[in-house]
């Protein structure tokens, strides 16, 4: 029998009302119908792109299956992780495969996509439990133990961006690391289902790191960090380190308010409130108090690389002011509820209303 639970509540009961309630669902069928591939036996998998529906991604994958747990959709979920079990990576087969079709020597995993995933199976065990089909808590495990043995630094308790990367490489190691990998609640959360404290070692190896880079006046950090054994600090990449704009606040370090921000609320973080504060207040007041003035992409002192309007740089800065001024968190809801762009803009768009709204679930931390 499915358990039934109570949802954490991140404000009080007259914030995440009704109409949040419905707003939420209908971005969420939305992003269904545009995203969601049916593929032969009873598998799913997420488009990366609205139009050219051929790729797939293992981000996609784990933000499918963290949302189709979240809106309790069990045969959809199930048919993600059975896609993802059908494109391992060639390094192990208890992550998947980075992207799909699989490239020749590139079929190898990415750190976020499998994170995603162990978190989501977490919520299906706790959600619909693991006596039926699907053994969640068995494959939640393994992910786990696979994630901490290949893509996990042994020294440094840092993310690294994939298994492909050799810990002690000279380019790409265990002090090279994206921050939108750093998914504090996430680590907590493994913690606490796996009742292993190696995972708390990543938590405090994280803060450490952010705190280290983070500018101190605008609180913008790098899409990736390196550690300077010069200067034993951790600073930007440079210019080319992996994709563009490796050493700005880009199309990765965008979702860094989100991932931060969910630990912020869900743990009540002091850590994290302090990270996320300081980005929530700073681009409230460069913006002038309108969401529509977000831009897209920023140097760390602020200086602006994209003139123009995105909800994947807008929205998780409504999770960061969740912990800091609802005002602000709701004004920018309210701005990216009914707006749709592509794959990944619209993804992180409805995980954050998720935050915003009190629907993103910490399975550990419920109460039946």
């Amino acid at each position: 029998m499915r358990a039934m639970w109570l949802i954490l509540f991140f404000a009080s009961l007259a914030w995440a009302d009704g109409q949040m309630d419905k707003e939420v669902h209908n971005y969420y069928q939305k992003w269904k119908q545009t995203y969601l591939v049916a593929e032969k036996a009873g598998m799913y998998r997420i488009a990366t792109d609205k139009v050219d529906k051929h790729r797939t991604v293992s981000e996609a994958q784990g933000y499918g299956m963290l949302i189709t747990s979240m809106m309790n959709e069990q045969k959809i979920f199930d048919g993600l992780w059975l896609f993802s079990r059908a494109h391992p990576s060639a390094i192990c087969k208890d992550l998947m495969a980075w992207e799909i079709p699989e490239k020749k020597g590139e079929n190898d995993s990415a750190f976020d996509g499998d994170a995603d995933i162990a978190y989501a199976l977490i919520v299906a065990d706790k959600n619909w439990g693991s006596k039926r089909k699907i053994n969640y808590k068995k494959e939640a495990h393994k992910v786990l133990d696979a994630i901490w043995k290949y893509t996990i630094g042994k020294d440094s308790y840092l993310p690294l961006l994939g298994d492909w990367v050799d810990p002690n490489g000279k380019k790409y190691n265990q002090y090279t690391t994206r921050t939108s990998d750093f998914m504090l609640g996430h680590f907590k959360t493994f913690y606490r289902f796996s009742g292993d404290e190696k995972w708390l070692k990543v938590v405090k190896a994280i803060q450490y790191a952010m705190l280290d880079v983070q500018h101190p006046k605008t609180g913008l950090v790098p899409d990736f960090i390196k550690y300077d054994l010069k200067t034993k600090r951790f600073i930007a990449v440079e210019e080319g380190f992996l994709e563009h704009h490796d050493g700005d606040y880009y199309y990765n370090g965008c979702r860094v308010p989100f991932r931060i921000g969910v630990d912020a609320l869900i743990n009540d973080s002091a850590v994290s409130k302090k990270i996320v504060q300081k980005l929530s207040r700073w681009v409230q007041e460069t913006s002038g108090n309108d969401p529509l003035k977000i831009k897209s992409g920023f140097k760390l002192d602020g200086t602006a690389i994209g003139d123009y309007f995105s909800i994947v740089f807008t929205a998780p800065f409504g999770v960061a002011a969740m912990s800091d001024d609802r005002a602000w968190a709701k004004k920018i809801y309210d701005n990216i509820k009914n707006r749709h762009e592509n794959y990944y803009e619209d993804s992180v768009a409805l995980l954050s209303m998720f935050a915003i709204s009190g629907k993103f679930i910490d399975p550990t931390k419920m109460v039946k």
